[in-house]
């Protein structure tokens, strides 16, 4: 299969997945359990689908860097234990590291908390040529900063600035702020990991039972697992606030890993594919410069 087919192919394969509006958008349509038209045996076919978009994302980013005109911004939410470490492992397992940055977000430190909340976002933003991962983002604000309410305190906002209009507020903000980048060569997707609750109790006595996997286990994790329906509605209005055709959302089913890298990878393939890349050509200056360098070398002596 050339190219140009296997990125139809992902358009088609991801698109029902994505939400470019989010006014009709309800959680409760995606099944976390959904595998698409596949079926469980068809497990050992998609993992070597997937290398073969892990292969074709290799060529599409070396494109994009050579070209050095876009910049790639790829985002992950997701509840504990979806498996976002893992898509990012194995999707971007063949992207020259050179091109690529991934940046993780955790608990806002004191200087982060002086700032805005976009600030501490920004400073990592891919260059031009470069693909930039989010495992976690500004999202954050209008998802565990909306369950937890009591964060806004150490955000130290002016009081007149804090109220019911402010998750409105912060969805309109980040609306503005991904159509600038859009507008600015920076081409953004966005993915939450939808995990249904019984996969992840599944997981996390997964974590618990094996001592291999105890590291990735934190009592925080199970503390935010009571707070399940609202995280779940916070996903759901900040999906249906900040869909848009530039910076649309990836709803994908994640009880089955396997099934999620593929949409993942599909999902990155059309985005790229989308840019019609192309390595630069050369001019006739440079064409002769690369003639006469051709001819120094093969008259050197050994």
């Amino acid at each position: 299969m050339n190219l140009k087919e296997l990125i139809r192919k992902a358009g088609r394969f991801s698109s029902p997945y994505r939400v470019t509006d989010g006014k009709n958008f309800r959680l409760a349509k995606i099944d976390p359990d959904d595998i698409g038209d596949l079926k469980a045996k068809d497990k050992p076919r998609a993992r070597e689908a997937l290398q073969t978009g892990v292969a074709a994302l290799a060529e599409l980013q070396d494109r994009l860097y050579a070209q050095d005109r876009w910049a790639i911004l790829l985002l992950f939410q997701a509840m504990d234990a979806a498996g976002k470490d893992g898509v990012i492992k194995h999707v971007m397992s063949g992207i020259n590291p050179q091109g690529c940055q991934v940046a993780s977000f955790k608990t806002p430190s004191a200087e982060e908390l002086d700032h805005d909340y976009l600030w501490r976002c920004q400073k990592f933003l891919p260059e031009r040529g470069r693909i930039g991962i989010f495992n976690r983002s500004y999202y954050e604000e209008v998802l565990v900063v909306r369950v937890h309410p009591e964060f806004l305190q150490k955000q130290k906002l002016p009081a007149p600035l804090v109220g019911d209009k402010i998750w409105d507020r912060r969805y309109e903000d980040i609306r503005s702020f991904e159509r600038y980048l859009s507008r600015n060569g920076v081409l953004i997707r966005k993915f939450f990991l939808h995990v249904s609750k019984k996969e992840q109790k599944r997981r996390f006595l997964e974590r618990l039972e094996n001592p291999a996997k105890n590291w990735k286990f934190s009592a925080a994790d199970l503390r935010e697992r009571n707070y399940w329906e609202k995280y779940r509605e916070a996903y759901e209005d900040m999906i249906c606030a900040t869909a848009t055709k530039e910076a649309p959302w990836y709803v994908v089913p994640a009880d089955n890993k396997w099934f999620t890298r593929i949409v993942v990878a599909a999902a990155v393939i059309d985005a790229l594919g989308s840019l019609d890349l192309k390595y630069p050509t050369v001019g006739k200056e440079q064409q002769a410069e690369l003639a006469a360098a051709k001819k120094t070398l093969a008259e050197e002596k050994e």
